[in-house]
């Protein structure tokens, strides 16, 4: 049989359709089911229009063939759930005369295909109802549906007859039912089901290693070893999901074994599995390897670029994350809001105001459909970072209806970093008057801001509020923002007392900022109290031995400032030199 032309279907159909246009009172049923199966068949594709086998189904009717045959019917009604016409589908079945466990399988499927899993389930239940007895394929459909709605009980209840209908050795059956343990959790079970069955295939593998890298990504080395002791060959799906769980734990010795199997395999061009190599090498701090792996590919997507932006920002390469970026849309590549929301991050790890505008000009351009919550927190982080408030204030004003927590976080943390801790205490009381409630990451924000403007008696209502109306137990950073609050008014013992009574061991972060008050204030008693419990803990912090030298320094005792730079090089302890840089 030729080729369905691609040009013209419809008029393929169209000429098909006329050469049988005229009723045969004996026609060969045979012969008619083996013509139209075949060209239902070429239906039968996502990227087929519903109104060819509209068309088709119509024609049918007007021969008098579709009633006669039940063989059609389920094809007609598989083509028109591929194309994506549910309701027609539907229709469709709900007329049938007949229905044989074909005609429900189709359904079924159909369903979960187009991701009416309740719907799929729904109608298993029924045809169980109705005295139909499900085959292998009703059973993989109706397990996959389970699994995906997260009805348990009715899965166990499914593998249950899959047993006693003796259809326990398929693998299609088991893989299902494993897919469906492994995305409710239950690890235990499907590594039982999974040593027990002795047929498993490449996809029994890969639903494993797919499970253990969303559930416990430390096991799947282990497994990828015993999938290659059992004489299993891995296809693209099993590299991919062992090399995204390799970057997820930060495994560079067997990712370079994993790299040298892929190549081995043929598998070296797939483009997912390359993503997930050039992942896994930039999540272990390899970026020449990764760049290498990225351009040796003959494909890239969006995610290719993508993760480059990205995982070359988190790297600490921000220019080399904007060069990526240029790069990407020179390849005529159309950047996604991930895409964006990394360059944003890059530009504020430069502090480039030019770049982020040229960025913020970007998101513009592509469109409000990549412009969501998680960009716009991403544009106020970038323009606070390079002090650029207002534009900030602006991005903040424009996202009417889409702002977070995260949004309203920023935004105080931008105003009390950029010395404007008055603007950070009224976008909280706004926040809250606008019913959306502060976290744990608000509240540092807003504790860091009233100590940053000395605002004693707010920071400290809002510290007692934390629990008290929020349900927040405070932290070690809301504590340290309360004592450098109380440590800038030279209430220096009432931060030691609150330091004392807290609820659980300070550590050095509490008694260096303390240290650092008694600095400020030359109250060398307290200071040498604070220095010894940080050094307990932490010798090789500088910023502990210059905080105590300077506060020596201050009271002109320079023996004591001889003391401690002679701890400092017993401890071989350097201080670490500033450093501030210009972009040309």
């Amino acid at each position: 049989m030729r080729p369905w032309p691609s040009p013209r279907p419809a008029l393929s159909l169209r000429s098909f359709c006329n050469r049988h246009q005229r009723p045969h009172p004996t026609e060969d049923t045979a012969l008619a089911e083996s013509q139209y199966s075949a060209i239902l068949q070429r239906c039968a594709s996502p990227s087929s229009t519903p109104l060819l086998s509209g068309a088709l189904h119509t024609h049918l009717l007007k021969r008098g063939i579709l009633s006669l045959s039940l063989f059609l019917q389920n094809h007609l009604l598989n083509s028109y759930f591929k194309a994506g016409d549910i309701s027609s589908s539907l229709q469709l079945f709900d007329e049938m005369p007949q229905r044989n466990v074909v005609s429900w399988s189709a359904a079924i499927g159909g369903l979960v295909r187009c991701g009416r899993h309740a719907e799929a389930i729904s109608l298993f239940l029924e045809m169980k109802f109705r005295g139909e007895s499900p085959n292998e394929f009703t059973l993989v459909n109706a397990l996959n549906a389970c699994a995906v709605s997260g009805d348990v009980v009715l899965a166990r209840q499914l593998y249950a007859q899959v047993i006693l209908l003796g259809l326990e050795p398929n693998v299609f059956l088991m893989n299902a039912f494993l897919a469906g343990l492994l995305r409710w959790g239950k690890t235990a079970d499907a590594a039982r089901l999974f040593e027990k069955f002795p047929a498993k295939d490449v996809v029994s593998w890969n639903i494993m290693l797919n499970g253990y890298l969303q559930l416990s990504c430390f096991d799947l080395w282990a497994l990828w070893c015993r999938m290659n002791e059992a004489g299993v060959t891995p296809d693209e799906f099993s590299f991919s999901s062992l090399l995204s769980g390799l970057a997820k734990t930060e495994g560079l010795k067997p990712g370079l074994q994993a790299h040298a199997q892929l190549l081995k395999s043929g598998h070296g061009a797939d483009t997912c599995a390359c993503n997930s190599l050039a992942d896994m090498y930039l999540k272990n701090q390899s970026p020449l390897a990764a760049r290498k792996v990225f351009d040796g590919m003959p494909y890239r997507d969006i995610v290719s670029w993508t993760q480059m932006v990205s995982g070359l920002a988190d790297y600490g390469d921000p220019s080399a994350a904007l060069r990526a970026l240029a790069a990407m849309m020179v390849a005529g590549v159309k950047p996604n809001r991930f895409t964006l929301a990394s360059a944003f991050s890059a530009c504020s790890s430069l502090a480039s105001l030019a770049e982020g505008k040229k960025a913020h000009c970007l998101m513009l351009k592509l469109g409000d459909d990549e412009a969501d919550a998680c960009v716009g927190n991403a544009l106020i982080d970038m323009y606070a970072k390079c002090g650029a408030m207002d534009e900030a204030r602006m991005v903040f004003f424009s996202m009417q209806g889409t702002r977070t927590v995260i949004s309203w976080t920023t935004m105080i943390m931008g105003f009390a970093q950029n010395g404007s801790p008055g603007e950070a205490l009224a976008v909280f009381k706004e926040m809250v008057a606008s019913g959306v409630l502060p976290n744990y990451i608000t509240f540092i924000c807003i504790l860091y801001a009233c100590s940053q403007g000395g605002f004693l008696e707010e920071g400290w209502k809002l510290f007692v509020s934390m629990d008290r109306d929020y349900g927040i137990s405070p932290g070690e950073d809301h504590y340290a923002c309360i004592v450098s609050l109380l440590g800038k008014a030279g209430r220096i013992e009432e931060a030691e007392a609150l330091i004392q009574s807290m609820p659980f061991k300070p550590g050095p972060l509490l008694w260096q900022t303390l240290l650092a008050a008694c600095r400020v204030h030359g109250d060398s008693e307290t200071g040498k109290k604070a220095t010894e419990r940080v050094l307990s803990q932490d010798r090789d912090d500088p910023s502990t031995y210059i905080l105590m030298s300077n506060i020596f320094a201050h009271l002109e005792d320079w023996k004591g400032v001889g003391r401690v730079r002679r701890l400092m090089e017993n401890d071989k302890v350097k201080k670490v030199p500033g450093c501030s840089w210009i972009r040309v």
